[in-house]
C-alpha cells in the first residue's frame, strides 16, 4: 500500500515532533473547530480555524453543555478559553480553562471580509469536489 499524501509523514516520532513544533500558522489550521448543524447549512463548510470572538458550545468533557464566547486563542498550548468556563483556585482566584478547538462546536461566527472570503473559498472548494463525484 502506498502512502496518501506523501507530505506527511507516518512515523509516530516524527508526527508529534511536526505537531508540537508546528509554526503559528500551520497551528491556525490545527485549531479548527466544527460548525453547528444551522451554520453547516447555511454556509456549505464542515469545520474553520477559531478565532476570539466566536461563540461557541463545549460538546465533549466535563463541561459539556456549556456555551459562551470565545476570550482567547492561544495557540502555543493548542487551547483556547471561554467566558464564564473557569475554575477557583485554592487562594480563591478564577482561572480559565482551556478547552481543545475539536471539542467544542461553532454557534455564531465573527463574520468580517477575509473569514467571508474564507467561507466562500471553502463552499466553492466543496461544491467543485461534490460535482466531481458525481461524474
Amino acid at each position: 500500500m502506498t502512502k496518501i499524501n506523501t507530505s506527511l509523514h507516518s512515523s509516530r516520532r516524527k508526527s508529534r515532533k511536526a505537531h508540537f513544533s508546528a509554526p503559528s500558522g500551520v497551528r491556525r489550521t490545527i485549531m479548527s473547530a466544527p460548525l453547528s448543524k444551522e451554520l453547516r447549512d447555511k454556509h456549505n463548510v464542515r469545520a474553520i480555524p477559531i478565532r476570539k470572538d466566536d461563540e461557541v458550545s463545549i460538546v465533549r468533557g466535563s463541561n459539556k453543555g456549556k456555551a459562551g464566547k470565545v476570550t482567547s486563542v492561544y495557540r502555543l498550548k493548542y487551547v483556547i478559553h471561554i467566558e464564564r468556563v473557569s475554575r477557583e483556585k485554592s487562594n480563591g482566584q478564577s482561572v480559565p480553562l482551556g478547552i481543545h478547538p475539536s471539542k467544542v462546536q461553532i454557534t455564531k461566527l465573527k463574520v468580517d471580509k477575509d473569514r467571508e472570503n474564507i467561507l466562500e473559498r471553502i463552499s466553492k472548494g466543496r461544491e467543485v469536489r461534490a460535482a466531481r463525484k458525481k461524474e
